[in-house]
């Protein structure tokens, strides 16, 4: 007698979670939520809602676009090869088709609010689908391109907000801005291998070598200034600046440790470490400017 093994089928919403690639685009929705509150938007309110859609929106359609363009490379990949597209559920066609529907619908709710808002967001997405991730392939300064509409939804949230962009605007752009080197990097030390197998080489160096892990440190400093320019520039109270300061120290800290060390325990200090840095310091600056 012989036993046949079946392998379950994903179910659509499993599919769409994979394409929209939610917990990161709720991620890049929170960073918009947090620029709107700082400017002074209130989080219970029709407006943070339409924020809220029109972010996640757009964000899904990039990161569908993003699926479209390397599902060749996706399959060769062990964490990617069951995206729908990789794994041929999705035809392309239909995955262009949606994210052209979402993008329409999030550009449309983001100029509810203003045309800054809706030009920015078509930007982001933009950079992000048909810049940094064709360049990907070709060279790691694909990372700081993407670290431009990486950081521009913080932007997106305050233009929601105000309709012009400040010096708070912009210190928040650096704090996402910077956060993403340590936090990226890490995780390409990582999967450095599984990224190969695709043909990605997003390492500073291209290796995993002491210069590459020297970048994951440097590239974080610049946290700790910009969390003090807050502070300074009375952006926010002392208070804030001095605990964003704090928690970005730490941050450093355990990328400073990864350089010495360059062990994968120390890398994944790193990346846990990169997911409590941001919320943290975001929600600090917040409490500090509305008490």
């Amino acid at each position: 007698m012989t036993t046949t093994t079946h392998t379950a089928t994903p179910s659509l919403l499993t599919d769409l979670n994979l394409l929209l690639k939610t917990r990161l685009s709720l991620l890049v929705v929170f960073s918009a939520m947090m620029g709107f509150a700082m400017a002074g938007g209130a989080l219970l309110s029709g407006s943070a809602i339409i924020l809220f859609l029109g972010g996640f929106m757009t964000t899904g359609a990039a990161n569908i676009l993003n699926q479209v363009l390397e599902r060749d490379f996706d399959v060769l990949m062990h964490r990617t090869q069951m995206r729908p597209l990789a794994d041929k559920r999705w035809k392309a066609s239909s995955a262009v088709l949606l994210a052209g529907l979402l993008l329409l619908a999030g550009i449309t709710l983001l100029g509810m609010f203003n045309p800054a808002t809706a030009l920015i967001g078509t930007i982001s997405t933009i950079l992000y689908a048909f810049v940094y991730t064709p360049m990907k392939r070709f060279s790691p300064v694909a990372v700081f391109i993407g670290a431009i509409p990486g950081a521009l939804p913080v932007l997106i949230g305050w233009l929601a907000a105000t309709g012009s962009i400040s010096l708070e605007a912009l210190l928040l752009f650096g704090v996402l801005f910077f956060w993403q080197f340590p936090h990226f990097w890490a995780i390409a030390w990582l999967s450095f291998e599984d990224y190969a197998r695709g043909g990605f080489y997003l390492l500073p160096t291209r290796e995993q070598d002491s210069t590459s892990a020297f970048h994951v440190f440097a590239w974080g400093l610049p946290l700790i200034p910009i969390s003090l320019a807050f502070g300074y520039f009375y952006c926010t109270g002392w208070g804030g600046a001095l605990l964003a300061a704090v928690f970005s120290l730490v941050y450093i800290v355990l990328a400073f440790r990864f350089w010495r060390l360059q062990t994968r325990k120390s890398a994944l200090a790193v990346m846990f470490a990169s997911f409590a840095h941001l919320p943290l310091v975001y929600i600090v600056l917040l409490l500090d400017n509305v008490i």
